[in-house]
């Protein structure tokens, strides 16, 4: 957290509970509210947005169920739907009319769907590392573990079949397709330490299933391209070379979105935003600029 930077938190009501939000800056720019991955993630990977509060307000939340809000027992409450009425909270509870909005990886279903329902609060929309089908998602994770080494997918085959995905073994075998296409960095920062530490497994594994290839949970059928085209915002793509939301996903989502816009991060896996800061924030800073 940057010293100088006015920083303000709290929390909302939303269907099932507490949702615990800040907002960090003070700055005259129209605010940037941002969306986190995972399902059961936190905001605490995306600190780095931060950044951009020199000239607007940058609005992070921890959605329900994760981080510090509040974590009900009540599984039906994971629902898109749902997911979209809390974004509204949130910025009710800000008090921003009007944002720019950024998912990132699975926040950017929720951004979408927020996007469709609700295009007149939003001056523009950031889908960072999207997976806004679920099938082409699958499809890409699939190639690339199958380009992992040989004995690492002989583990992952064994305890597959064996129903022990819950096994150090399986764990650590996993950790090389995260280390490819998650996170390139060696090792990896805390931000992106302290939300791994925080995740909620029964969101995650409801949602998406026991991880990132491995795709079982409701979310599995999941696919928005036949409404993309529905999106009036000005929009832009974003994503990693290596990542495991590929290039070609994303400038396939790109082309069903009129007027969108695309940039690839030749550096960097999953989380360009960590990867390779610098040209992020230049890329989002100028982006949003041009559509204030």
């Amino acid at each position: 957290m940057t010293p100088d930077l006015h920083v303000s938190e709290g929390y909302v009501e939303v269907r099932g509970g507490r949702v615990w939000y800040q907002v960090v800056g003070d700055g005259i720019g129209i605010p940037l509210v941002t969306i986190h991955g995972g399902p059961g993630g936190t905001h605490d990977y995306l600190e780095p947005l931060e950044a951009l509060a020199d000239e607007r307000q940058v609005v992070f939340y921890d959605q329900l169920g994760a981080g510090k809000s509040d974590v009900p027992d009540d599984v039906s409450l994971w629902t898109n739907d749902r997911l979209v009425e809390e974004v509204e909270a949130v910025l009710d509870a800000v008090g921003s009319r009007r944002v720019h909005l950024l998912g990132q990886s699975w926040g950017t279903i929720v951004a979408a769907e927020y996007a469709l329902s609700f295009p007149e609060r939003l001056a523009s929309l950031v889908l960072s590392d999207p997976c806004l089908s679920i099938p082409r998602f699958a499809a890409a994770t699939a190639a690339l573990r199958a380009a992992l080494p040989a004995d690492v997918q002989a583990i992952l085959a064994r305890h597959e079949a064996a129903g022990t995905t819950d096994s150090e073994e399986y764990q650590e075998a996993s950790m090389e397709f995260y280390r490819r296409h998650v996170c390139r960095l060696d090792p990896w920062p805390d931000a992106l330490m302290r939300t791994f530490g925080q995740l909620n497994p029964t969101i995650y594994e409801r949602m998406q299933g026991p991880n990132e290839f491995v795709i079982t949970g409701i979310h599995k059928d999941y696919d928005v391209t036949d409404r993309l085209g529905g999106l009036t915002v000005p929009t832009l793509f974003m994503c990693g070379r290596y990542g495991e939301t590929r290039p070609e996903e994303t400038e396939y989502y790109q082309s069903l979105v009129p007027g969108a816009e695309a940039v690839i991060f030749e550096e960097s896996s999953h989380l360009p935003h960590l990867e390779e800061p610098a040209r992020y924030t230049q890329v989002l800073r100028g982006f949003l600029r041009r559509w204030e």
